[in-house]
């Protein structure tokens, strides 16, 4: 892992993709560590990226000559930047299909692109690299997810006191971008303001055109204070005095520049889940954190709000675990017509597991109502589920096992 600090559990991901693939191209939020990753996995690749505007004037105006001038074996960064040219990338392709021609990074959907999933179709594999998860901080196995999934965890007791601030706090409210987990945090709540306001000035100019920039930051702040809730565009548009549909065109932005993630509701017929309403999480906690105005000095205070603060850090890192542990695993939440919720629920074909988050110290069998309903819903498909809770043993709570929260980054 040369040139990180932390070590990226997608790696090996990616040197497989380079090995059989002629494009494999890294997406994630900017600043969530792609460029590091891409450079430390073939440190003589030639790199250019085109935040460099000599290279990108180049590269809108003739890519495919750009293209034709390129080493061998080539990292372009940025590449949202210049969509024309994965076409051109395309052409090149087809005539020499040699694995690893290109790596290729992006800070933007391509996916979203038109034309983009169908012309580079059999030739690129697109990896999500998201903000450093617990795991990759404390440089332990990240092996939660495959634990819940095989139905390894285990209950087990642990003497000894907890923290008066749960260690679980102050990793929530740091994040994982790692430019800012080296600063104090007074410093890394500045840093976060710097961020999303240098996005709105120059990353969402590449992708859309929005009026007012700060329309855009000002949806975000309240989508942080409302992450991990259900999605009220309505609601939304009433409270920032937005008209719906440029409302509408603003989320969509934002979940193209991976800053927020929508979860869509499950239902057991898949018909009925293209109508269920979707949650919204923010992608990065820290960033939520730090816009909704959090600190650790609030985690009694502010119980509700760090609740669901909660909620969106542990679908950040379980859905981050799924990139090195079974890309094929979906994310759901779960809520009926009686109000019973399962916050994540995880499927990989028709099997489907279920994880509950309480901010709590203690958990007992009612903790795990939605779990119950879940299970009653899927029958036989039902593989199991766990209550993540701030507790520092695993335990049973009814049919169910309760885990301490620390357990995604400990395992």
């Amino acid at each position: 892992m040369d040139g990180m600090r932390y070590p990226r559990y997608l790696a090996s991901a990616v040197r497989e993709a380079l090995a059989d693939t002629p494009v494999v191209c890294l997406l994630g939020p900017r600043q969530c560590g792609k460029t590091t990753l891409a450079r430390s996995m073939e440190p003589n690749r030639t790199y250019i990226t085109l935040d460099d505007s000599n290279f990108l004037h180049i590269a809108t105006t003739d890519p495919d000559g750009f293209v034709d001038r390129l080493p061998p074996q080539v990292i372009l960064d940025e590449i949202q930047r210049a969509p024309a040219l994965l076409v051109a990338i395309k052409r090149v392709v087809d005539r020499d299909r040699q694995p690893g021609r290109f790596l290729l990074t992006g800070s933007a959907d391509l996916l979203l692109l038109p034309g983009v999933s169908e012309s580079l179709a059999g030739r690129m594999e697109i990896l999500h690299l998201q903000p450093l998860t617990e795991a990759e901080k404390s440089r332990s196995g990240g092996d939660f997810l495959r634990m819940l999934l095989s139905g390894e965890l285990r209950e087990s007791m642990i003497l000894g006191d907890s923290d008066h601030v749960p260690d679980v706090i102050r990793r929530m409210l740091a994040g994982g971008y790692p430019e800012p987990l080296s600063r104090p945090p007074g410093r890394a709540r500045q840093w976060h303001r710097q961020y999303v306001k240098s996005i709105i000035e120059r990353d969402v100019q590449d992708i859309a055109n929005i009026r007012d920039g700060r329309e855009l930051g000002r949806l975000l702040e309240l989508l942080a204070l409302r992450t991990g809730t259900l999605l009220n565009a309505s609601g939304l548009s009433k409270d920032l005095g937005l008209h719906r549909g440029t409302v509408d065109h603003y989320l969509a932005i934002l979940e193209r520049l991976f800053l927020v993630r929508s979860l869509p509701g499950w239902h057991r017929n898949a018909g009925k889940r293209l109508i269920k309403s979707p949650k919204l999480h923010v992608v990065d906690s820290g960033l939520a954190g730090t816009l909704a105005g959090l600190t650790v000095d609030d985690w009694l205070a502010r119980r509700e709000d760090m609740g669901r603060l909660l909620e969106s850090f542990v679908f950040q890192q379980l859905h981050a675990q799924a990139t090195w542990t079974d890309p094929d695993l979906r994310f759901w939440h779960y809520r009926d017509k009686d109000q019973v919720e399962v916050d994540l629920v995880i499927t990989r074909g028709e099997k489907v597991w279920g994880v509950e988050v309480k901010a709590s110290r203690t958990v007992g069998a009612r903790d795990g109502k939605g779990l119950d309903r879940l299970a009653e819903q899927c029958g036989a498909d039902y593989q199991g589920g766990c209550i993540l809770y701030d507790g520092r043993d695993v335990l049973p709570a009814g049919k169910h096992l309760a885990v301490p929260l620390r357990k995604l980054w400990e395992l």
